[in-house]
């Protein structure tokens, strides 16, 4: 009966959205940009800071039931070069160090380490690690210096929604639709236009699953301590070859329903 109601009021919503996008307020897309833009200009600027985050990935089973892996984590950064970086979910407790040179990934059930030399900033290092490595970072497009670049590369249209509130905090809401994905961001008003919220929905897979993150306790300009950018292996950590990665962030199979 519960899951009715909502899904019934669920669709009460999407009729109101269907009817609010014909309207005129959706063809703000020169609105959204200069929001956009804000936000990555000012994030950009920062030097130092730090902030946590809450993400939900989802997956499709074959019985097209979808299922939600939730995981929590923080992230401090020191441009140009310094990051560190941490997640927890059910399957998954990793930690991520880069000092400039050398980027090292820490899987704690594991307990072991992989390493590897990705000398640069740390735009170039969240680009190796992506790219070369496999190793994806809740939100990592975000924290680029030209943000705004990389997240309109392949957008086709955009909108400024209105506004919601995420966390207790008014944002500005926007909405952007590219090829492959369509994607959402909640940014902060006023004179820090930080990310709250960020959800990119793919549409190239069945039922449409979602990657969400939501980001709170943003500290900006605090210096940091340079201890937390130097990993230090635990007693009897491991050090690791690379395909290890694979294993690191694993998410488990999800069985189907037994007839």
């Amino acid at each position: 009966m519960v899951v009715t109601r909502i899904a019934a009021r669920v669709c009460m919503m999407a009729l109101f959205v269907t009817a609010f996008a014909a309207g005129p307020a959706l063809a703000q897309a020169d609105d959204a940009n200069k929001i956009l833009k804000a936000m990555s200009d000012y994030l950009g600027s920062q030097k130092n800071f730090s902030a946590s985050f809450d993400s939900d990935l989802e997956v499709i089973t074959p019985q097209i039931e979808k299922i939600q892996f939730a995981s929590s984590g923080q992230l401090e950064i020191s441009r140009p070069d310094k990051f560190h970086g941490t997640r927890i979910g059910g399957y998954a407790d990793v930690e991520i160090t880069f000092d400039g040179k050398t980027a090292t990934i820490y899987g704690k059930h594991a307990n072991g380490y992989v390493q590897v030399s990705v000398p640069g900033s740390v735009d170039q290092f969240l680009d190796q690690l992506r790219e070369k490595f496999g190793v994806l970072l809740p939100g990592a497009d975000l924290l680029s210096t030209d943000a705004y670049d990389v997240l309109t590369s392949d957008v086709i249209s955009g909108a400024h929604i209105g506004r919601g509130v995420i966390g207790g905090i008014e944002c500005e809401h926007l909405a952007f639709r590219g090829k492959d994905t369509d994607w959402q961001i909640w940014i902060q008003t006023g004179d820090q236009p930080l990310p709250r919220k960020y959800v990119i929905t793919s549409k190239t897979t069945a039922a449409a699953p979602q990657y969400a993150v939501v980001i709170r306790d943003w500290k900006i300009g605090v210096e940091p301590n340079d201890k937390v950018f130097v990993f230090t292996p635990p007693q009897d950590a491991k050090q690791l070859d690379v395909g290890a990665l694979a294993s690191f962030d694993e998410l488990p199979l999800v069985k189907g329903e037994q007839k």
